[in-house]
């Protein structure tokens, strides 16, 4: 199995430029089952988000562009120290564009506080339910800022609930910035995140992504992550370089090599990994595929090579694909 995985991380999963590509490599049944559905819940979720845009906000809700979605994923895994697992999640964003507060509600499954350690993360290691996790199911608001990131930063901030009994209330504030550097090709994006859960307590996490394009087909970037969680209360944080190659319209691949290190007093890095991640637009941007291959070595494990498979689908509903139909 090692032999197998190791060449996966290297070769893009796909043919390289193609002359001309459908947009869809469904087979046209499929196509007749999908379509009716997605068509049904996606007009069910600009309706929706309209109407109760309209209640809050104005009469221009019914024709403004709405932002709103409801992404579906199913992750299918397998990792040489928990072998095979699987994970449901849902992330549910219904945009309220003309209240006065800029409001959003979000219902999401699988938050970024319940994802684990940064190198869990890499790994998938902490999706480990094997079912569909409502104890991580949130619901809540979120009050949008109308600055632009590009010229000043931006604060956002949301509240609401993990779904479970007792309830589970909880806290975010979100500040995003991004600059051009000295009007050049390279951007640096900055996005950091403050949360607060009864349960859980306090959490603080940080991504600084230094990014440029290579050319048409290539993109380099630099990524930064900080992390800190009361129940761990250990500074976690991360390097990482990434390429993102274009294979084609519907395709793309990125290389990573991230190092994984922890605690602010006695710093030491406890693992390093490599990834590759193949990405398909299977049905005109409604479906899409992720093969994932990753080999880790763990300093618990004295950085013994640990390898891993992720492969997930993903059926996206947005409502701006239904907005002046």
């Amino acid at each position: 199995m090692r032999l197998l995985l190791l060449p996966l991380l290297l070769l893009p999963l796909g043919v390289g430029h193609a002359g001309h590509e459908d947009d869809s490599d469904l087979p046209h049944w499929v196509e007749e089952k999908i379509t009716p559905m997605h068509d049904s819940v996606t007009n069910w979720l600009d309706n929706s988000s309209r109407n109760i845009d309209n209640f809050f906000g104005t009469d221009d809700s019914l024709t403004i562009e709405n932002g709103s979605y409801l992404r579906f994923s199913q992750e299918f895994t397998w990792h040489e120290r928990n072998r095979y697992d699987w994970d449901t999640a849902l992330r549910v964003k219904l945009d309220l564009p003309t209240t006065k507060e800029r409001l959003r509600i979000l219902i999401e499954s699988d938050p970024e506080e319940s994802q684990g350690s940064l190198a869990e993360q890499g790994a998938n290691t902490a999706r480990s339910n094997n079912n569909f996790r409502t104890e991580d199911f949130l619901l809540g608001l979120r009050r949008l800022s109308d600055r632009d990131k590009r010229q000043d930063w931006r604060f956002d901030a949301g509240a609401g609930i993990k779904v479970r009994l007792p309830l589970d209330p909880y806290v975010r504030f979100t500040g995003e910035r991004q600059w051009q550097l000295s009007d050049g090709p390279w951007i640096l994006d900055s996005w950091s995140r403050a949360s607060w859960f009864n349960e859980e307590g306090y959490s603080v996490r940080s991504r600084w992504d230094l990014g440029r394009p290579l050319n048409d087909i290539y993109h380099l970037r630099f990524i930064t992550n900080v992390q800190w969680q009361e129940e761990v209360d250990t500074l976690e944080y991360s390097e990482g370089i990434e390429l993102n190659q274009l294979l084609g319209s519907r395709s793309a691949i990125r290389y990573a090599v991230v190092a994984v290190g922890r605690s602010a007093s006695h710093p030491q890095l406890y693992d390093y990994y490599l990834l590759s991640q193949y990405r398909r637009n299977l049905h005109r941007e409604i479906l899409f595929v992720d093969f994932i291959p990753e080999v880790h070595f763990p300093r618990e494990q004295n950085y013994d090579a640990e390898f891993g498979v992720t492969l997930r689908f993903e059926l996206l509903f947005r409502a701006d694909l239904s907005w002046g139909r």
